[in-house]
């Protein structure tokens, strides 16, 4: 989060796995209640409705916009990232992102979804939120990671965003971006996560949790037998 004048420009990183931003990571997930839920961890209450925020991710959609979802996790993370400096009333700028190839006809709409009310006045994990929305700004995914380095960048080099539902990948070639050379693959840590439950049916006969998967992929480990953590775990070298 960056201040410039009076507004606060909030950079969001709207994944199917997860929400990002300069200081947080969150599961992208949105269940939504008409009366107030028993367990009220992350949530947010919009609009006469109860939001419990990250009790699992999205399912991969190409649109964004089809439902209220992605503009909740927008708010959930703009609370987080403002609660951060302890402020609660604040007027936000937007810098969002959208798959390479997706950007050039998706722009336009994902800025208009985002900005749709100017003035949000909600609560998120027990705290009152007024934010007025000031404008939105849509980019290319992952080139923000290297666009204050392109002079860095001699010959001919590929840039490789690998999301839960896509994979964008990008040439620069003599320190500028080749748009002729620019892909999305609707191909990512998902597809990884179906086929390593596919394997795990075919050998043992068991579906486990997605979240133990997960948690194998990061650590390398879980609270599992043996026998079933083998097939997941490659073979790790002394160190």
């Amino acid at each position: 989060m960056k201040k410039y004048k009076e507004t606060y420009m909030i950079g969001i990183d709207h994944g199917y796995e997860n929400m990002k931003t300069a200081n947080c990571c969150f599961q992208a997930g949105v269940t939504v209640y008409d009366k107030e839920p028993i367990f009220k961890d992350n949530l947010l209450v919009w609009n006469k409705k109860y939001y419990l925020i990250g009790a699992e991710h999205k399912e991969f959609s190409a649109d964004k916009m089809l439902d209220e979802d992605y503009y909740v996790l927008t708010l959930a993370a703009i609370a987080r990232e403002l609660n951060i400096a302890k402020i609660y009333s604040a007027d936000v700028l937007i810098a969002a992102g959208l798959p390479l190839t997706w950007v050039s006809e998706q722009r336009e709409e994902f800025k208009q979804y985002l900005i749709k009310n100017e003035t949000v006045d909600f609560n998120f994990k027990g705290k009152d939120y007024h934010i007025r929305i000031v404008g939105a700004d849509v980019y290319p995914q992952g080139f923000a990671a290297i666009v204050n380095n392109l002079s860095d960048f001699s010959g001919v080099n590929m840039l490789c965003d690998i999301g839960n539902g896509t994979m964008n990948i990008m040439f620069v070639n003599d320190k500028k971006p080749d748009s002729r050379r620019c892909f999305t693959e609707k191909f990512g840590t998902h597809q990884c996560m179906l086929q390593i439950r596919e394997n795990l049916m075919r050998i043992h006969h068991a579906e486990p949790p997605e979240e133990m998967i997960t948690r194998i992929l990061r650590f390398g480990t879980a609270d599992i037998d043996g026998e079933y953590l083998k097939p997941l775990s490659k073979p790790r070298e002394n160190m």
